[in-house]
């Protein structure tokens, strides 16, 4: 459904986007992850031919941003990260507007309005100026919007930012709902955790470079590397961590209060650790293995993988 292949945008001399190669599947509900500046929303503008790459490819639904435009602009729904609204509009009459624009005509054109007002739980506020609503309700209006024409893919840029812990629920609930009618979604954020949870897939960029992309199973894999137990004792750190060093352990060091020891492989280093303690008379509070999530597996697979950035 969405294939680039080398794609670049260059501004000058500083270069937004490097070379990116994605494809997303039909069905794919796809997080891409990058702090500010990294090249997301740049990669949406090209997706939605609104930016022109200054070289590579990109094709949604099998056309090219570079031949096909219309045809991919009637097949994708955007929405930017800030978007305007009309003032003096009520919120069943931006939806109407909108149909219109997408030339969907008559009696059609309030149905299609009501059901992307009902399919994203605002039918009752249909007659309420859209200016009233809160920043959760406008970004749901938004969505609305771009479901107007039942689009195959979505593209959405940053749709949870601002947005309360409430609303950021709602959104992440909605979009699951949107992935499960078939729709093909590309949602950009900087909110690592809530993409591991709804997200089939991701992709990790910074400073316009794809560092990983796959399943989140996958990236955690890439970065668990080593095995890595939190111990915490009563009693000197010190001490206990000169307990802890033998065979199986490659490293050991301090970090909030703990001892952080880092194994040679999987096993059952983690009783043998237990016993060295025990046998030094230690008194053992806690000992876990160190849980990897999607924000440590962005902060590793970013860490000085890339040179300082060009000023922009």
């Amino acid at each position: 459904m969405i294939q680039t292949v080398g794609l670049t945008k260059k501004y000058d001399d500083f270069v937004a986007l490097d070379s990116l190669d994605l494809k997303l599947e039909r069905g794919d509900l796809f997080g891409f992850i990058g702090p500010n500046g990294a090249g997301k929303t740049t990669t949406i503008r090209i997706l939605s031919t609104l930016l022109a790459p200054t070289w590579g490819e990109a094709y949604v639904c099998g056309y090219s941003v570079h031949t096909h435009p219309r045809e991919i602009r009637r097949a994708i729904g955007y929405m930017p990260d800030v978007f305007g609204v009309y003032d003096d509009m009520r919120v069943g009459e931006y939806l109407e507007f909108f149909a219109a624009a997408y030339r969907i005509a008559g009696p059609e054109r309030r149905r299609v309005a009501e059901h992307s007002l009902e399919l994203v739980d605002l039918g009752s506020k249909r007659d309420e100026l859209v200016t009233s609503l809160s920043r959760g309700m406008t970004q749901r209006l938004g969505l609305a919007r771009v479901l107007l024409h039942d689009p195959e893919v979505l593209l959405l840029d940053e749709p949870a930012s601002g947005l309360d812990p409430r609303a950021r629920i709602e959104m992440r609930n909605l979009l699951k709902q949107l992935q499960g009618m078939g729709k093909t979604i590309l949602v950009s954020s900087h909110i690592l955790p809530e993409l591991a949870d709804i997200c089939n897939r991701v992709g990790i960029i910074e400073y316009g470079r794809l560092l990983a992309c796959g399943g989140v199973g996958e990236l955690l894999a890439q970065v668990r590397g080593r095995p890595v137990i939190r111990v915490r004792v009563a009693g000197p750190l010190e001490s206990a961590a000169a307990a802890v060093v033998g065979p199986g352990v490659e490293a050991v060091e301090f970090r909030d209060g703990e001892i952080r020891v880092t194994l040679t492989a999987a096993g059952d280093g983690q009783a043998a650790i237990a016993a060295r303690l025990v046998a030094g008379g230690h008194a053992l509070i806690e000992l876990r293995p160190e849980e990897v999530n999607l924000e440590t597996a962005f902060l590793e697979l970013t860490r000085g993988s890339l040179a300082e950035p060009a000023d922009e």
